[in-house]
């Protein structure tokens, strides 16, 4: 049988796209059991490089900002998250990582990260580099 570019784009695809969903499967498995949805989880991993400004994390999690700024609400009360001033524009805010909200970060994403390592630990390391360069090269 003769494999068409097109069917093995297809199939490169398919792949992705079943990994995705086997990665978002993981990080919601992790996530509850440290008292996080997925999405929470996702927001306080992104914080760890820093404090962000709303319409940022509105396009970093592909949220509208009604449903961010209801999901920062729910981490402050729960003092993960704090409202910052935004340098040079007083009507805006910047959300940080309080220092409970950075341990749990750390452990959302080392949480994943365990479990990643896990799965493909079997893996020999010519495969692992070569799924990490080819990942890296579609998503930076």
């Amino acid at each position: 049988m003769v494999t068409t570019t097109a069917a093995r784009d297809t199939d490169l695809a398919s792949a992705l796209v079943q990994a995705m969903h086997r990665l978002q499967d993981i990080h919601a498995e992790t996530s509850r059991p440290l008292g996080l949805t997925p999405q929470q989880a996702h927001l306080l991993c992104v914080l760890i490089a820093g404090p962000q400004g709303m319409t940022d994390l509105s396009g970093i999690l592909s949220i509208e900002r009604s449903s961010l700024t209801s999901m920062v609400d729910r981490l402050e009360r729960r003092s993960l998250v704090a409202r910052i001033p935004s340098p040079g524009d007083r009507r805006a805010c910047r959300i940080e990582l309080t220092p409970d909200g950075l341990t749990l970060a750390h452990q959302a994403h080392d949480a994943v990260v365990d479990r990643i390592n896990t799965l493909t630990a079997h893996l020999p390391a010519t495969t692992r580099r070569a799924v990490t360069t080819a990942l890296q090269s579609i998503t930076d």
